[in-house]
C-alpha cells in the first residue's frame, strides 16, 4: 500500500505539473485521491459495497474473450453475452478496468488489485501478440482499420464502416488503461496506454482533418480527453494535436458562438466530447474552449435538465421549449449521460470553484446516480419521468449495456469531490460521512452526518500539531440567505462569506477541535425547465417521490433482450395520475413534513383526486423496484376543470395507439435503430421541426418483434408535403406495397397503415423499405407495428 501511495503522489504531481496549478491566471482548487478519502455508514458507502461485490462476482476471463479473439489468442472462457457479443465487444472491459482502478483507490481493497493486475497481464498479452499496440475487442476490428487507415470511410451516427460505434467502444479500453495507472498506479498500464495511443496516431497519419472529422460523425466517446491525458502524463506535443484532431467541430464551432444547436443530438454522444474540450483548454491554456464547455454546461443544466440532475428522452435532447416528451415517455434520462455531466461538473468546479456547480453535482449524485443501483445489486439504464412508471434493473450476469458499465464506475467514486484543497485550505463541498487523511499536511478530518435525514454535519479534526488554515464550507443554495450556522467547539461563530458561495474560518486549529454545520432544510417545488404545469417537490437537494401501486411491473430485473433496459411494462394513463392544485407560489406549503427521521411528507393538502389524498412522498433514491411520481401534473384551481377534461382527452388517444403497438422502432435514433438490428446502404438520418427520421437512395431494414404474431399491419409516419419519393415496402422479402408520395397531405405528420399479408406473420419480421431505381425513400419518423 505504501508502494501504491508512493506512486499515487508521483501521478498527481505529473497531472497537476501539466496545469501549472493555474487555469488562465487563477489558482485552481485541486482534488484529493481517493486514496485519502474513505467513506464512512451511510448510503454512500452501502452502495460501494454493493457495486464491490458485484464487481468481484464477474467473471475476468468473460469480460477479456473478444480481446483475446480479436487477437488471435484463445479465450479462457466464453464471452458474456447481451452487447458483449451482439457488436460492442469488449466495451464492458475497458470499463470493468476504470471501476475496479476507483474501487481499489476508495477501499485499498487487495482483492480488487489483485484483478487489476490480472486483467492489465491479459491484455498485455493481447496487445504483444497484436504487434503494434492494437488492443481491442471490436469483432472483425482489424479490417476496418485497414479500410479508415486508407481513406475508405462510411461513417454515421452509430456505425463506422458496418461496425457498431467501433471508436467509442475502443475509448473504453482507453479510459481503463488511464484509470489503471492514474487512478490505481498501475505502471504496465501507462505503457500499454501509449503503445495504443501511438497506434492511433499512425492511424489518421495520412487522413486530412477533414476525413477525421468524418470518422467523428459516428459515437466515439471521450477520445479526446483521452489523448489529451496522455500529453499530460508524456509532455508530448503529438498527444495533444491528436486530442484537437479527434475534437469535433460540428459540436464545437456552435459553442464557441454560445449557441445552443443541440436540439435532437443524441446527447451521451456529445457529453464526452465536451469533457475533452474542456480538459484540452486547460492544458493548452485555451479559453475559448473552456467558454465552449462551460456554455454547454450551462444550457444542459439550465434548460435541458429535469429535477433528478438527468438530462434527455430516448437518449436524444428534445426541445428545451417543450418537454412534453419527458413526461409521456418510458425512456427518460439515461444514467450514462449524468456519469459523464458530473465528469465534467468536477473539471469545471476545479477550474472555477463555485457552488453553482456543487449545487448540480449534488442534486445528481443523490437523486439520479445513488437511486440508479439497487441493494442487491443491478443499474438502471432510463429514469421515466412519467407519472406512474417504473425502472428496469440489470441482471448482473446477463445484462451489458452501456449504463452497466458507466454504473459498475459510479459507486466507487463518491469520494472523488467530498472535499478539495488550495494549498494550505481544505474545501468541504458534500456532506456524506467520510474520512480525510491529508498525510502531507498532517491533516485528518472526520465528516459525521446523517444528512439529508439530519439537518446538520459535524467535523471533528486530527492535526499532527497546531496549524493556521482556513476550511471553506460550502453554502449550498438550499440554505437560506443567513441560515447557515456554524459553531466551533460549542461556540457559535462569525463565517467570512465569500463570493463563490462558501463560508471560511481561517484561524490556528487543534487536534480536537470540533464544527458543527446546521443546515436547515426547507420544501420547495421546481416545475419544468420550459414552464409547462408539471412540478416535482424537494427537500432541500432530495428530490421527493411518491409510490404508486396500481400496476404491475412486469420486467424489474432486465432478460438479455437487445431491448430488455427498458421497463416495457403498461403505461399508467397520465389522465389517471395524481394532480396536485393549488396557488403556485404557495404550493409547497401544502406538502407537509410526516416522518422528520425518514423524510416522510404527506401530499393530502395538494393532491386533487381523493383516492389519492393518502400518498406519501418519500426521498426518490430510497424508492427501488416501485411505480412512482416524481413530476405531478398541475393545475392552478381556476383552470381545474378545463385541465383534467384535457389530460384525459390528449391521453386517450395515446393510450389507444399503445394498446395497439406491438413494437416500435424511432428511425434516425441511435440505440431504437440499434435494438432493431439496423442495416442499409446509401442512407442518412436526420431531424425537421424536432422529429427524428430515416431516409435513402438504395435501402435499410429493421428486424421487428412480433409477439403472439398479434401484429398485422404496419403503421408508419410521414410529413405531409413530401413528395417525388417512390419506394417499395418488404416483409421478410416479400413486397408488401409500392409507396408514391405526392405531397397532398399538407404541412402535418401523417400516418399510413399497410396490412401485411397473413402468410407473411412471423415472430421475427424484417421491414425493409427500397428505393425504386432513380428515386428515393421518403423520411420515414415511425415504424409501428400495430394489432
Amino acid at each position: 500500500m505504501k508502494k501504491f501511495l508512493k506512486m499515487k503522489k508521483i501521478i498527481t504531481a505529473v497531472l497537476l505539473s501539466a496545469l501549472c496549478g493555474t487555469v488562465f491566471g487563477q489558482t485552481v482548487l485541486q482534488p484529493f485521491s481517493l486514496t485519502e478519502v474513505r467513506l464512512l455508514d451511510g448510503p454512500f458507502k452501502q452502495a460501494q459495497e454493493t457495486d464491490k461485490k458485484y464487481m468481484l462476482s464477474l467473471d475476468a476471463d468473460r469480460l477479456l474473450a473478444p480481446y483475446l479473439r480479436e487477437a488471435g489468442l484463445k479465450p479462457k472462457a466464453e464471452s458474456y453475452g447481451n452487447w458483449e457479443n451482439t457488436g460492442l465487444d469488449g466495451h464492458i472491459g475497458g470499463h470493468y478496468l476504470s471501476a475496479l482502478s476507483l474501487m481499489y483507490a476508495a477501499t485499498g481493497d487487495a482483492k480488487v488489485k489483485e484483478r487489476i493486475d490480472y486483467m492489465i497481464t491479459e491484455l498485455d498479452k493481447c496487445q504483444h501478440q497484436n504487434g503494434d499496440g492494437y488492443l481491442a475487442g471490436i469483432p472483425g476490428g482489424k479490417e476496418i482499420w485497414k479500410e479508415i487507415k486508407a481513406g475508405n470511410i462510411r461513417s454515421s451516427s452509430f456505425s463506422l464502416n458496418g461496425k457498431w460505434v467501433p471508436l467509442y467502444n475502443i475509448h473504453k479500453i482507453y479510459a481503463g488503461l488511464y484509470d489503471a495507472y492514474a487512478v490505481a498506479g498501475n505502471a504496465k498500464a501507462k505503457q500499454m496506454l501509449i503503445k495504443l495511443t501511438d497506434w492511433c496516431v499512425d492511424l489518421v497519419s495520412n487522413l486530412s482533418d477533414q476525413q477525421v472529422q468524418e470518422l467523428l460523425k459516428s459515437e466515439h466517446g471521450g477520445l479526446n480527453e483521452v489523448f489529451a491525458h496522455v500529453y499530460a502524463i508524456t509532455g508530448d506535443k503529438k498527444y495533444l494535436q491528436l486530442a484537437k484532431r479527434f475534437s469535433d467541430q460540428s459540436l464545437l464551432n456552435p459553442l464557441l458562438k454560445n449557441t445552443d444547436a443541440l436540439n435532437g443530438l443524441h446527447a451521451n454522444t456529445q457529453i464526452p466530447k465536451v469533457i475533452g474540450f474542456e480538459q484540452i483548454a486547460l492544458l493548452d491554456k485555451n479559453p475559448a474552449w473552456a467558454d465552449a464547455a462551460a456554455f454547454f454546461w450551462k444550457t444542459v443544466v439550465d434548460h435541458r435538465t429535469v429535477a433528478i440532475g438527468g438530462n434527455s428522452v430516448r437518449e436524444h435532447f428534445h426541445p428545451a421549449n417543450d418537454f412534453s416528451s419527458m413526461t409521456e415517455s418510458r425512456e427518460g434520462p439515461e444514467t450514462c449521460n449524468s456519469y459523464n455531466m458530473l465528469k465534467l461538473t468536477k473539471q469545471l468546479f476545479l477550474a472555477d470553484p463555485s457552488n453553482t456547480y456543487l449545487d448540480y453535482y449534488e442534486r445528481t449524485l443523490y437523486n439520479h446516480i445513488l437511486s440508479s443501483q439497487r441493494a442487491e445489486g443491478g443499474f438502471v439504464y432510463f429514469t421515466p419521468m412519467r407519472p406512474g412508471h417504473y425502472r428496469t434493473y440489470s441482471n448482473p450476469q446477463e445484462s451489458f449495456w452501456c449504463c452497466v458499465g458507466s454504473g459498475l464506475e459510479n459507486h466507487g467514486k463518491y469520494g472523488e469531490l467530498i472535499y478539495a484543497h488550495r494549498a494550505n485550505d481544505v474545501f468541504v463541498n458534500l456532506f456524506i460521512p467520510s474520512t480525510l487523511n491529508w498525510k502531507e499536511k498532517g491533516i485528518q478530518l472526520t465528516q459525521q452526518t446523517l444528512f439529508p435525514d439530519a439537518e446538520k454535519t459535524t467535523i471533528k479534526l486530527q492535526l499532527k500539531q497546531n496549524q493556521r488554515f482556513a476550511l471553506h464550507f460550502r453554502q449550498p443554495s438550499w440554505v437560506g440567505q443567513g441560515k447557515l450556522v456554524v459553531m466551533v467547539n460549542g461556540k457559535k461563530v462569525m463565517a467570512k462569506s465569500e463570493a463563490n458561495g462558501y463560508a471560511s474560518i481561517d484561524r490556528t486549529w487543534s487536534t480536537g477541535d470540533v464544527v458543527d454545520l446546521a443546515l436547515p432544510m426547507h420544501t420547495s417545488t421546481e416545475f419544468m425547465p420550459d414552464g409547462s404545469d408539471w412540478v416535482a417537490f424537494l427537500r432541500g437537494p432530495i428530490v421527493l417521490a411518491a409510490e404508486m401501486d396500481t400496476l404491475n411491473q412486469p420486467n424489474l430485473t432486465a432478460d438479455g433482450s437487445r431491448m430488455g433496459h427498458i421497463a416495457s411494462g403498461a403505461l399508467l394513463p397520465i389522465s389517471d395520475a395524481p394532480l396536485v392544485t393549488g396557488p403556485k407560489n404557495t404550493l409547497a406549503n401544502e406538502i407537509t413534513l410526516t416522518d422528520k427521521k425518514t423524510l416522510t411528507f404527506s401530499a393530502r393538502n395538494a393532491v386533487y383526486q381523493p383516492r389519492y389524498k393518502s400518498l406519501k412522498l418519500v426521498p426518490f433514491y430510497t424508492l427501488a423496484e416501485k411505480r412512482y411520481v416524481v413530476y405531478f401534473p398541475y393545475s392552478s384551481e381556476q383552470a381545474l376543470p378545463e385541465r383534467a377534461k384535457a389530460i384525459k382527452l390528449a391521453e386517450e388517444e395515446k393510450m389507444k395507439i399503445e394498446q395497439q403497438t406491438v413494437d416500435l422502432v424511432n428511425p434516425g435514433e441511435q440505440q431504437p435503430e440499434s435494438d432493431h438490428n439496423f442495416k442499409g446502404e446509401q442512407t442518412d438520418n436526420g431531424t425537421y421541426q424536432e422529429r427524428h427520421f430515416r431516409n435513402g437512395k438504395a435501402w435499410f431494414s429493421y428486424m421487428l418483434k412480433n409477439k403472439d404474431l398479434s401484429g398485422n399491419k404496419l403503421s408508419l409516419t410521414y410529413f405531409g408535403k413530401e413528395k417525388d419519393k417512390r419506394f417499395a415496402i418488404l416483409i421478410n422479402g416479400v413486397k408488401i406495397e409500392n409507396v408514391k408520395l405526392d405531397g397532398s397531405k399538407g404541412t402535418v405528420f401523417y400516418t399510413q397503415q399497410y396490412q401485411i399479408p397473413k402468410a407473411l406473420l412471423k415472430a421475427d419480421l424484417e421491414v425493409k423499405f427500397v428505393a425504386d431505381q432513380g428515386s428515393a425513400i421518403a423520411n420515414i419518423y415511425e415504424v409501428r407495428l400495430v394489432k
